[in-house]
């Protein structure tokens, strides 16, 4: 009984890790789930009671039942068969790739992360780099909406930091889920954002399959009731003006829409604008004819060149965040009341004329949007330079003539954010933004655009072009 036993330090070793493997597991691990999942509930009793926000019970759902719900969908299952006999592939082999899509695809939603980690990154950050403000919001029209209907917020896109600014903004209302592109599949990044709700999406994909499961999976999610955002331009604006609609997930939520239904399915316009946007010159760099070619070196170096300016300012006590970013909720737009002025059903349309309907709702959302975007110190400063790129502007005269572009605005129906309630303010803080940037000079007390930067000073002035530019549009605004 007393006899010793040697084995070798590798077989000592892999026991060792064994036995620690099995005490997490049976010991630790189980108080680690409770402790979370109470987190989980306090978090839900708290939104529930505080926040009066009603999740729903398709984004509280497990992952995994979602992913077999989705696996099992008639749909997906008849686009699978009809892959395999296309393409000669076994069906096990089809099966296992529709389950790589929907692991992609489906979210992971947790309420902690949301409400706790999610809103307190997203504030602090958004706070951090910018003035955010909540500009106009139409409250009765949003507060008259049936607490049944599914909310989608429609918004451009001009920033990545949008997604930052709206839940950010929306967070005490809603918990939104959003169509996130590739980019953000990098780790850890793409565990955060599966946890506040959000689904990957392929862009511009070419797979018949991949864009079943994925048609499948937003209808579902629309039917259960899930808050959802989306960007109709499909992707970043390049130049700063809006761009024409994408109708793919649009097609997705209408394709189904039951106007007899339980839930009415009601788009928010969203219009974003920012005194400066982090990504300008890159965006503008797509512009090019031959773009120079990246690399991580370059954009390390860059990175950390402006971290550093921006650390030595704020020893100097020089540093300044980057001007206003503003949000504004428009007028919803209630599918149920867009069908019946039109006496139209999706469901029965063939696919020419649901894409020319659905079409029709993509530019009615753009118009919409276009005339929620803010108004904002910097971009009105731009367009009233680059109206006359070579004139230099004394000060008086320079905001003299941004004053009469904020009239001829706000008499256009437009929301221009005034900060505090100051326009001589809100001249110089556009203006100083501007001159801090060398966009615009100043000369012996004279003022003018820096020839060499117009092409910067036009992306700001284009997030309002369209107010001015072109002639105003109603759009349909049915009720709600």
């Amino acid at each position: 009984m007393n006899a010793s036993v040697s084995i070798p330090l590798w077989l000592f070793v892999l026991l060792l890790v064994l036995a620690v493997a099995a005490a997490l597991q049976w010991l630790l691990l189980p108080g680690v789930r409770w402790y979370l999942r109470r987190k989980v509930r306090g978090v839900l009793d708290e939104i529930q009671l505080r926040l009066k926000i009603d999740l729903p019970q398709f984004k509280l759902t497990r992952r995994r039942a979602l992913i077999d719900r989705l696996m099992s969908d008639p749909r997906v299952l008849a686009a699978a068969q009809q892959h395999a006999l296309e393409t000669g592939k076994p069906a096990v082999v089809v099966t296992k790739q529709v389950l790589v899509y929907a692991r992609e695809i489906v979210p992971a939603f947790n309420a902690y992360v949301y409400f706790r980690v999610g809103y307190w990154l997203a504030k602090t950050f958004a706070q951090l780099v910018y003035r955010v403000r909540l500009g106009y919001t139409d409250d009765a029209a949003i507060a008259s909406i049936n607490p049944k209907s599914t909310v989608v917020f429609v918004m451009n896109h001009r920033s990545n930091m949008d997604y930052i600014l709206v839940s950010f903004l929306a967070a005490e209302r809603v918990a939104l889920s959003y169509a996130v592109g590739e980019w953000a599949r990098i780790w850890p990044l793409q565990g955060l954002i599966r946890a506040m709700g959000a689904y990957f999406v392929r862009r511009n994909s070419g797979d018949p399959l991949y864009r079943t499961v994925l048609q499948r999976y937003v209808q579902m999610a629309t039917e259960g009731g899930v808050p959802q955002a989306m960007y109709p331009e499909g992707g970043l604006t390049i130049d700063g003006r809006l761009r024409e609609p994408k109708l793919g997930l649009l097609d997705y939520m209408l394709k189904g829409f039951n106007p007899g239904g339980e839930r009415d399915l009601v788009f928010i316009p969203v219009g974003i604008n920012y005194d400066r946007v982090i990504e300008d010159r890159s965006l503008l760099r797509k512009l090019d004819e031959k773009p120079p070619r990246g690399s991580l070196w370059r954009t390390l170096r860059i990175t950390g060149g402006y971290l550093g300016r921006q650390f030595v300012f704020a020893l100097l006590g020089r540093r300044y965040r980057f001007g206003y970013a503003c949000v504004n909720f428009g007028k919803p737009m209630s599918m149920r009341a867009w069908v019946a002025g039109r006496g139209i059903d999706f469901r029965d349309l063939t696919d020419a004329q649901r894409r020319e309907a659905v079409g029709e709702v993509g530019h009615a959302l753009m118009a919409t949007i276009g005339r929620t975007i803010p108004v904002l110190p910097v971009p009105l400063v731009a367009r009233v330079l680059l109206a006359d790129p070579q004139r230099a502007w004394s000060e008086l005269e320079l905001k003299g003539a941004v004053l009469a572009l904020m009239d001829r605005a706000e008499a256009l129906g437009a929301h221009v954010y005034v900060p505090r309630s100051d326009r001589d303010y809100a001249i110089t803080v556009g203006l100083r933004m501007l001159t801090l940037r060398h966009l615009a000079l100043e000369d012996d007390g004279l003022l003018r655009a820096n020839p060499a930067e117009t092409r910067v000073l036009a992306y700001y002035a284009n997030s309002i072009a369209h107010l001015f530019d072109a002639p105003k549009q109603t759009g349909p605004e049915g009720p709600v």
